[in-house]
């Protein structure tokens, strides 16, 4: 999701309780497949309950529920901490990425967090891919439910 450029917050050693709060503190909507979860009272009004193994699937029932456009905010999120990516000059990173990179690309971004840095190469064209085909696929097996 972060890929898409929406704001997530992931803690897989979070209890329950904790994640109620933060959900509700921080104004966030819950998706989860957790029957026993969605019974709680503090939850029935902020969660999503996502169907299916596929993490494909997963993410088209999101984008759809919540009328996202996938392409909007394409790879403008850190993938590592969640952050907004702010565009970086190209000048001083040459001892900070592969040479070939420093020679082929022109655009940079960093994460203010992590310090991580992007740019977009062949992944991005591939990660494009790989959305359009979720996307479609998603759409295939929408259209084979019934009404």
């Amino acid at each position: 999701m972060r890929m898409i450029g929406c704001d997530v917050a992931y803690d897989p050693v979070l209890k329950d309780e904790e994640l109620i709060d933060r959900a509700d503190r921080e104004e966030r909507i819950i998706l989860t497949r957790d029957t026993h979860l969605i019974r709680r009272k503090k939850v029935r009004d902020n969660y999503f309950f996502i169907r299916g193994d596929s993490y494909k699937n997963q993410l088209f029932q999101v984008i759809k529920q919540f009328s996202i456009d996938p392409y909007r905010g394409f790879l403008t999120r850190c993938l590592r901490c969640n952050l907004p990516l702010a565009r970086i000059e190209k000048q001083g990173l040459k001892e900070r990425i592969f040479p070939y990179v420093y020679s082929t690309q022109t655009t940079f971004y960093t994460c203010p967090g992590c310090q991580r840095i992007y740019w977009p190469a062949t992944h991005k064209t591939r990660m494009i891919q790989q959305l359009e085909e979720i996307l479609s696929e998603g759409e295939i097996q929408d259209a084979g439910k019934n009404p």
